[in-house]
């Protein structure tokens, strides 16, 4: 029986993991560690995964090191940030500290108590920062130029793991996780706020609407949650320590078509007026991803269709 533990357990994606564990029968013991108790009902994965959960602020390292030595994992996906970009330019010094600070923490206990414990760093196709077109589709070996505090932190996450892998043979794999989207995503992000927004228009009895938005011309490449969590599982058992992997689909959608799908299935038209208060101070006007490596190294690609993912989201708030 594996021994994963799991950091921000009590987040969208972490849900999601459980889930994949548990519908491809994944024997495992699982410990859960959050500053927020979670609000899903664990008990719902039966015998197949046995979870413990712990609260815990991560800068607590003293905590954290006790934590692992009754635990030892086998397996660490570390989860726990501050994952919004609109946050880190509201608070910056905050995002950054607890971001960057909270993994060097995790990976001197893990390197004090179990090193040879496989770890998966989760990072973000916002390192990539500004490109131009014949940059994309975006590939792991090109520069980095973040332009947010939340995307410095990454990066200062991502050469840590780098520093780590190289001075102590620690078994570190990377991630560039781009846009990923889903079922019982928070509305504080893009496309659930926009769901939201556009069925309270539909509720209302209305046919059509407006809605303020930022700047709707960027392009994304979206990912369905349920394609990311099966990644990150391939790449805890399989990826090479030190590498970096792009979690992508390859296709870049701008917001206002995604608009435009979202509009079409609940079935109202919209319009849209531009914020400017809902605009970053700098932003990437296009990210679109390469997944060759993953597809080539792993064996992954992204199955779920966009349009499918934005109806099952649809369909869960509408109940």
């Amino acid at each position: 029986m594996k021994k994963i533990a799991i950091t921000g357990v009590s987040g969208f994606v972490a849900g999601h993991f459980l889930d994949y564990l548990y519908n491809n029968n994944i024997e495992c013991e699982v410990l859960g560690l959050d500053r927020d108790t979670p609000k899903m009902d664990l008990s719902k994965y039966g015998d197949i995964i046995k979870i413990h959960f712990s609260v815990i602020d991560l800068m607590d390292k003293s905590m954290l090191r006790s934590i692992f030595l009754d635990f030892r994992p086998e397996y660490v996906l570390h989860l726990a940030a501050f994952s919004s970009v609109a946050y880190s330019w509201k608070y910056p010094s905050e995002s950054f500290t607890n971001n960057s600070n909270i993994f060097l923490n995790l990976i001197e206990v893990i390197r004090e108590v179990v090193p040879s414990c496989r770890v998966l760093s989760v990072g973000s196709s916002e390192e990539y920062g500004n490109v131009s077109q014949e940059d994309l589709p975006l590939r792991e070996d090109q520069p980095i130029k973040p332009i947010s505090p939340y995307a410095v932190a990454r990066v200062s996450q991502e050469l840590m793991s780098k520093v780590y892998v190289k001075a102590y043979g620690m078994q570190v794999i990377l991630t560039r996780s781009f846009n990923h989207i889903g079922p019982r995503q928070d509305d504080r992000f893009v496309v659930p706020s926009f769901i939201n927004r556009i069925i309270d228009i539909k509720k209302a009895g209305k046919t059509e609407g407006v809605i303020e938005t930022g700047d709707t011309t960027i392009i994304r490449d979206f990912v369905d949650v349920r394609d990311v969590v099966r990644a990150y599982y391939m790449l805890l058992m399989e990826g090479t320590p030190g590498e970096i992997y792009n979690i992508c689909s390859g296709k870049g959608v701008k917001l206002i078509d995604l608009i435009e799908i979202i509009s079409k299935t609940v079935g109202v038209k919209i319009q849209t007026k531009v914020n400017t208060e809902l605009i970053r101070p700098d932003d990437n006007k296009e990210i679109v991803g390469s997944p060759y490596k993953i597809e080539t190294e792993i064996g992954w690609n992204s199955e779920i269709e966009l349009k499918d993912t934005i109806k099952d989201m649809i369909l869960e708030r509408l109940g």
